[in-house]
């Protein structure tokens, strides 16, 4: 029996006990990869690797799969839709298409919601790999170094995967405690009991402490470089850019302190070393890697920085006209005393601000009829306006969220299996 180009040129598929006929060079470019692997077949043990059963007589490959929801599947091969069957679950239908060879992407916006979902409710994530790991599928030999590559990829998990193992955890703890304990000395630094001249040996032991939380974080950064897979965009990420920012001020601050002195006479050195030093506020945000919370803002201010912009113009038009007609109303047109705190456009900015945003400090506020009439309409204005995107902003806030609580889930079950071993 020949397989590949030269068999026979009509091919069936049993599905369940459904039946679909082929031509066999339309198999070539199927978009299921697992129906389009037939095509490339030379022996029936290349076929019995890719389906359950081959029948010689008629040409007809079994596959022992949901043959409803390969139906909906062909749907999405002909018409370039795909959704879910109807009450069948999600998930189950989500295994039917990873083993044809589709992904989540492929399917309709709406169904995608609802996978999301179902998974952010079972804690469930389905991938080739979890298919490949089960019973009855064959997995190749580890090629050489594969062993290395594993000892790599567990570290590069331990370190950037908090919930990936028990020793990520740890790692995550005692990081987390480094930025607290940073952050309460950086604080207690500034007060002024804390730098009175009797406090010397107290600031002699923050500057100890700030040390040891400094050469941690090195540390940690070093090593997350080392077992990183791609070193330049290792380099790109924000976080790993945060975390550059947050090491770099010490170091030049101990440089600029041996060669300047902790006394000199520089005061432009000096004011330098005050900002380098508070730059430090900036370890805080290393807590973003062990939240999902502050994932999900970084990711939603990542993916909405069109919305942010949109949002940005719209308060910057207002702005420019609200300023302007308050500044003619209020001091232009001297239709009483003229109100100082409009003596300009740009004076007259700041109240514009402070009210299209419902602060309202007060310190600046109109005294005229019309005046007064423009503000109300400004403050109305404001609120329209900054709730315009704010719809766009949270859909995407929630999908952020789900997406980043899915991967901590999938994570999460090598660490049950840790704990279970």
């Amino acid at each position: 029996m020949n397989f590949g180009r030269g068999g026979p040129p009509v091919v069936v598929l049993n599905v369940g006990g459904t039946r679909y006929s082929f031509a066999r060079e339309v198999l070539k470019d199927f978009p299921l990869r697992r129906v389009s692997r037939l095509h490339g077949c030379l022996s029936e043990q290349d076929v019995l690797e890719v389906c359950d059963d081959y029948d010689r007589e008629r040409n007809e490959y079994f596959f022992d799969r949901h043959s409803e929801a390969f139906g909906f599947i062909m749907l999405y091969v002909r018409y370039g839709h795909l959704r879910f069957v109807p009450h069948m679950c999600e998930l189950s239908f989500y295994n039917e298409m990873i083993y044809w060879g589709l992904e989540c992407s492929h399917l309709d916006y709406c169904c995608q919601r609802r996978l999301d979902d179902r998974m952010s409710d079972t804690y469930t994530f389905y991938s080739a790999e979890d298919l490949q790991a089960e019973p009855g599928n064959s997995r190749a030999a580890p090629p050489p170094g594969a062993e290395e590559k594993k000892w790599l990829e567990r570290m590069r998990r331990t370190f950037e995967e908090p919930t990936s193992s028990l020793a990520a955890q740890i790692l995550a703890t005692v990081s987390i405690i480094f930025v607290i304990v940073s952050m309460v000395v950086l604080c207690a630094s500034t007060m002024p009991e804390w730098r009175a001249a009797e406090n010397r040996s107290m600031e002699e032991q923050s500057r100890i402490i700030e040390a040891i939380c400094i050469g941690w974080f090195t540390a940690e950064c070093i090593v997350r470089f080392i077992v990183s897979k791609d070193k330049c965009e290792f380099v790109k990420r924000p976080l790993n850019i945060i975390d550059l920012l947050a090491i770099t001020p010490y170091y030049i601050s101990v440089l600029m302190t041996v060669f300047t002195g902790e006394n000199s006479q520089l005061q432009r050195a000096g004011v330098t070393l005050r900002v380098l030093r508070m730059m430090r506020i900036f370890w805080v945000i290393k807590l973003a890697r062990h939240f999902i919370g502050l994932q999900t803002l970084g990711l939603t201010l990542k993916r909405c920085y069109r919305e942010m912009v949109m949002l940005l113009v719209f308060v910057c038009v207002a702005m420019a006209i609200f300023s302007a007609l308050s500044q003619l109303l209020e001091h232009g047109l001297n239709l009483g005393t003229p109100n100082e705190g409009y003596a300009s456009i740009p004076a007259a900015c700041w109240w514009v601000i402070i009210s299209m945003t419902t602060v309202g400090y007060g310190d600046v506020c109109p005294v005229t009829v019309p005046g007064r009439i423009l503000g109300g309409i400004c403050v109305v204005s404001g609120i329209v306006l900054l709730a315009l995107p704010i719809t766009f902003i949270y859909h995407s806030f929630v999908q952020c969220y789900h997406e980043l609580k899915f991967r901590s889930a999938r994570y999460g079950r090598s660490l049950s299996a840790e704990f279970l071993n």
